[in-house]
């Protein structure tokens, strides 16, 4: 009998508790009891101020100017993967082969589309001055709205155009989450005081941010209480592992890091500022070089963007047995149009786009990719305890210690004179600072390539690389979990497997190298939603939970006594 009201009892409590996962295309809200989170587009459509400025964020990552410098470097860049692909074998032992692409240009030009029917569906209605979610993608192009995404490279979107304020990305995410909340789970937003919330953030984090989500959470959509989870920690949760080097690759970033015990390490930590969207360009750069048949496709008309992206997940794949050309079919649907069906030959392209991730020179037609680290800490005017008040204790503790022993040594054994090496009282306050600030700095960058950008197979190398302990590397190399939407293609975790085994340092060559692409068989892009879902209802987490009183009480400071990772690192 205790146990059936032990279980009454979770699933209660796991009606009344919301996950949110933001993420640069997509949210994902569910009560924790849910099997599946509602998932959508994270964006909103406002309707533009009579000669108000224009603002359209992008459903994929925009385009840079094509350069002669840039595409000579992309072209050479193909040509490096194409050349890596023809040397591989095929399962039974014989060499691969490619069709050239001249070839399959000079079948796609002679493509024509075939008209099926006219397209009924009309353009969304918009009678409404905030449009939210997928609706957006079927918005009229002629209508005058504003579209806001309030996240992008993983982190929030603010920048300095209309609607890029702080105050302003906050009211879009407060729109749609409350949207979310009432429309989809149906949970009357008065009710809300009953219900608790956690937040997934970024493993890389900006601390300003998270304050301002927790006030976000707690003060103005009114959850009762809220705690804050890593992306990367949630996600060993949701693979039922102890420990694992988390891979993330999601629509418009890449991140690493290695995580133990529900902690992610500091030091490990990198995000790259590419993702799937960045493959998809890729790819359809690589389409137009072999004269894709749909010639007036525009990645910056949403419906063409969700095309392409379709696309990519279709065709793209790393199966090495798949040599040569394909014939592949698609349709292309707007509203009040013609349905269009194309036939088009792919050859390596579908795999040379997914493969970029290891060769990220092929991101340049999205511009610059940055590699991030966790920032150092610098302190809190609302937190008296911050990183400068224990930097300034801990070099105390020190210097106190140090007179002491000096006075000590004094005692047993007075010092020599020598004149210049006479024990000097103003130098002691120089080597305590040496000392205590050693673990509070910031990581050593990420090594970049020549091309100034980190591939995926580097990124892991160098996290792993960046563990405090021998035994700790090597279990980061004996597992190894995949997550994220950006990376669901055939075979990429074999081809990231052997990439890893060739460079892996001798001495954990021992190792089992298993490489996790689809944890405990779901979706891997749920897997950080499912384990914050789980983690929400164990009974360790009862002590994580702020309430909206204590916030407002204590602000910073009860996040960084409560918040599940180290909030001065």
């Amino acid at each position: 009998m205790p146990v059936f009201h032990e279980s009454c009892s979770e699933q209660i409590q796991a009606q009344t508790v919301i996950i949110i996962h933001p993420g640069s295309q997509n949210i994902r809200i569910g009560r924790a009891s849910d099997l599946n989170p509602v998932t959508m587009l994270h964006a909103v459509a406002r309707r533009r101020l009579p000669n108000g400025m224009i603002r359209k964020d992008t459903y994929l990552p925009p385009l840079v100017t094509k350069t002669k410098e840039l595409t000579q470097a992309m072209e050479e860049s193909r040509l490096q993967v194409s050349h890596t692909l023809q040397s591989c074998l095929q399962s039974d032992g014989r060499r691969r082969y490619a069709t050239p692409p001249q070839q399959i240009a000079a079948f796609n030009r002679r493509s024509n589309p075939e008209v099926l029917a006219i397209n009924n569906e009309d353009w969304v209605k918009t009678d409404s001055d905030v449009i939210i979610g997928d609706d957006i993608i079927n918005l009229n192009p002629d209508e005058d709205y504003n579209i806001h995404f309030p996240y992008r490279r993983g982190d929030l979107h603010v920048h300095s155009g209309p609607g890029g304020s702080l105050t302003a990305v906050l009211a879009d995410l407060k729109t749609i989450w409350e949207y979310v909340i009432a429309k989809k789970l149906n949970i009357p937003l008065r009710d809300l005081k009953h219900y608790k919330a956690v937040l997934v953030i970024p493993d890389i984090y900006n601390r300003q941010y998270l304050k301002e989500l927790m006030t976000l959470v707690l003060c103005h959509i009114n959850f009762g209480s809220c705690f804050l989870l890593q992306d990367h920690v949630a996600a060993t949760f949701g693979a039922g592992l102890g420990y694992a080097c988390v891979v993330d690759v999601g629509h418009e970033k890449t991140s690493v890091s290695c995580v133990e015990d529900g902690i992610s390490h500091r030091n490990t930590r990198v995000r790259m500022d590419y993702g799937g969207g960045d493959i998809t360009q890729t790819f359809f750069w690589l389409l137009q070089k072999s004269a894709f048949p749909y010639k007036t496709c525009d990645p910056l008309n949403r419906p063409d963007a969700v095309l392409l992206s379709e696309l990519k997940k279709e065709f793209c794949h790393v199966d090495l047995n798949v040599c040569g050309s394909q014939e592949k079919s698609f349709l292309v649907k707007k509203p009040k149009a013609p349905v269009e069906k194309y036939i088009l030959q792919v050859g390596d392209e579908c795999l040379i786009a997914p493969l970029s991730l290891f060769q990220p020179e092929l991101f340049k037609i999205t511009g610059t990719h940055n590699a991030h680290v966790q920032k150092r800490y610098t302190g809190d005017s609302e937190d008296p305890h911050d990183d400068n008040y224990l930097r300034e204790t801990s070099r105390r503790g020190i210097k106190e210690n140090l007179e002491q022993t000096l006075e000590l040594q004094e005692e047993v054994a007075p010092p020599a004179v020598t004149g210049e090496e006479e024990v000097v009282v103003d130098n002691v306050d120089a080597a305590p600072i040496v000392i205590s600030n050693r673990d509070l700095d910031a990581p050593r960058e990420f090594v970049v390539g020549p091309q100034q950008l980190l591939g995926l197979d580097h990124a892991v190398l160098q996290s792993i690389d960046r563990c405090p302990t021998e035994d700790l590397k090597r279990k980061m190399y004996s597992c190894i979990l995949v997550v994220g939407s950006g990376m669901k293609f055939q075979g990429i975790g074999m081809w990231l497997h052997n990439r890893i085994s060739l460079q892996i340092p001798y001495v954990y060559r021992a190792e089992q190298l298993d490489i996790i692409t689809q944890p405990k068989e779901m979706d891997p892009g749920m897997t950080s939603w499912k384990g914050a879902a789980i983690l929400s209802c164990l009974e360790s987490a009862q002590e994580l939970w702020i309430t909206q009183e204590e916030w407002e009480r204590f602000g910073v400071r009860v996040l960084r006594e409560r918040a599940p990772f180290m909030w001065w690192q």
